[in-house]
C-alpha cells in the first residue's frame, strides 16, 4: 500500500515500523494506527496490487487477460471526504476506473497532441466506469463522503516488443567477444565486421516464420502470468480423496492451451508448461469445454481419469467442490 495526499507520496517510514521475527529484523510494516491517523488527515489509502491477493479481483483480471491478450493489474483507491491523493498526472497505460463508494469528481485533460478535445469534469457515483486512455492527463477529489474507486490498468503489449522479441534470438547468435582496443582511433577497421554480422542476421531474419514467432509469443505470455492458488492447501489436503465421483471446478480465466509437440502434448496453464503424452488430448478437451466435470467424464481409462483430475487439481486447473 501506499499512502497519497494533496499530490505527494508520503515517505514510507511516516506510517510504517520495523519488527522481528523468529530474530530476524523485518522493515516496510504497516503501523495501522499511523496510517489510519493519515487517513484522517486527508491521505489516500493506494491499495497496490489487488489483481494478485483479492478473489474477486484475481478472477476478474485472469479473465480480462485472457479476453485481451495484454498483461492487466488492479489498484483501489480509498479516499476521505473532501480530499485528493494525486495531483493532475498521465499513466503510461489505459485505464478502466470502477467507482464502488462514495463519490469523486475527477478532472479530465486533453492529451497532448490532442488540444481540440475540451476539458471535462465528470462526477463518479458507485458503479459507474470510465475509460482513460493512455497518456490522458487527470486528477480526481472525493466529495461529501468517503470514495474507494478501482483501476484497472492495461500494460500493453506493442508491435515494437513484439518484432525486438523475435529478433532477440537472432542477436543472441553474434559472438560475445570483446571489440578490438584501438578501434576508437580507427573505426573503419571495426564496420566491416559490424556488416559481417549485421549481413548474417538479415539473412537470418528471412527464414524467420511469422507463425512460430506468434506462437512463442502466445507460449511466452501463457507461462508468465501470476499464480493462482487460492484454496490450494484445501486442495492438497483433499487429492487423495478425489475419487471418480468428485465434482471439480474449473478456475474461472484460468488459461489451459494445448500446443502439440509430436507425440507429446504441451499445456499451457499461466504460470507453467505441463509436458504429457499427445493421447490424452481427448480428455484435455473435455476438461477445456466444461466448467465443472466428474473425473468419470474424463474419456480415459478408469486409473488414467484419477491420475489426470489429481494432476489438474495440484496444478491449479482444477478446484475441488465442497461436497
Amino acid at each position: 500500500m501506499r499512502l497519497v495526499r494533496d499530490g505527494a507520496v508520503l515517505p514510507e517510514k511516516a506510517y510504517t515500523r520495523g519488527a522481528t521475527l523468529a530474530g530476524r529484523p523485518l522493515t516496510g510494516l504497516v503501523d495501522g494506527r499511523t496510517a489510519v491517523e493519515e487517513f484522517r488527515n486527508g491521505a489516500t489509502v493506494v491499495f497496490q496490487g489487488l489483481h494478485r491477493s483479492f478473489p474477486p479481483l484475481v478472477d476478474l483480471i485472469s479473465r480480462l487477460e485472457l479476453e485481451l491478450g495484454h498483461p492487466c493489474q488492479a489498484n483501489a483507491y480509498l479516499t476521505p471526504p473532501g480530499s485528493q491523493g494525486f495531483a493532475v498526472h498521465s499513466d503510461t497505460h489505459d485505464v478502466f476506473v470502477l467507482q464502488t463508494a462514495g463519490t469523486k469528481q475527477w478532472e479530465l485533460h486533453a492529451p497532448p497532441g490532442h488540444p481540440e478535445q475540451a476539458h471535462e469534469e465528470p462526477l463518479l457515483e458507485p458503479g459507474h466506469v470510465m475509460y482513460l486512455p493512455t497518456g490522458t492527463p487527470h486528477a480526481a477529489r472525493a466529495q461529501d463522503t468517503v470514495s474507494l474507486h478501482i483501476t484497472i490498468g492495461i500494460n500493453q503489449l506493442t508491435w515494437r516488443g513484439l518484432v525486438e522479441r523475435a529478433l532477440a534470438s537472432l542477436a543472441a547468435e553474434v559472438p560475445t567477444e570483446h571489440l578490438p582496443a584501438g578501434y576508437l582511433e580507427d573505426p573503419q577497421a571495426l564496420a566491416h565486421q559490424l556488416g559481417r554480422h549485421l549481413s548474417d542476421i538479415a539473412d537470418r531474419l528471412r527464414e524467420v516464420d511469422p507463425a512460430v514467432a506468434l506462437r512463442d509469443e502466445v507460449r511466452r505470455f501463457l507461462t508468465s502470468r501470476p499464480p493462482r492458488l487460492e484454496g490450494a492447501l484445501v486442495d492438497a489436503l483433499a487429492l487423495e480423496t478425489i475419487d471418480h465421483d468428485t465434482l471439480l471446478r474449473r478456475r474461472p480465466g484460468h488459461p489451459c492451451v494445448l500446443v502439440e509437440r509430436g507425440d507429446r502434448l504441451e499445456v499451457l496453464l499461466g504460470d507453467r508448461v505441463l509436458d504429457v503424452p499427445a493421447r490424452i488430448r481427448p480428455a484435455l478437451d473435455e476438461v477445456r469445454s466444461r466448467t465443472e466435470l466428474r473425473p468419470r467424464d474424463l474419456p480415459l481409462d478408469e486409473k488414467s481419469q484419477l491420475v489426470l483430475a489429481r494432476r489438474l487439481v495440484r496444478e491449479g486447473l482444477l478446484r475441488v467442490v465442497d461436497r
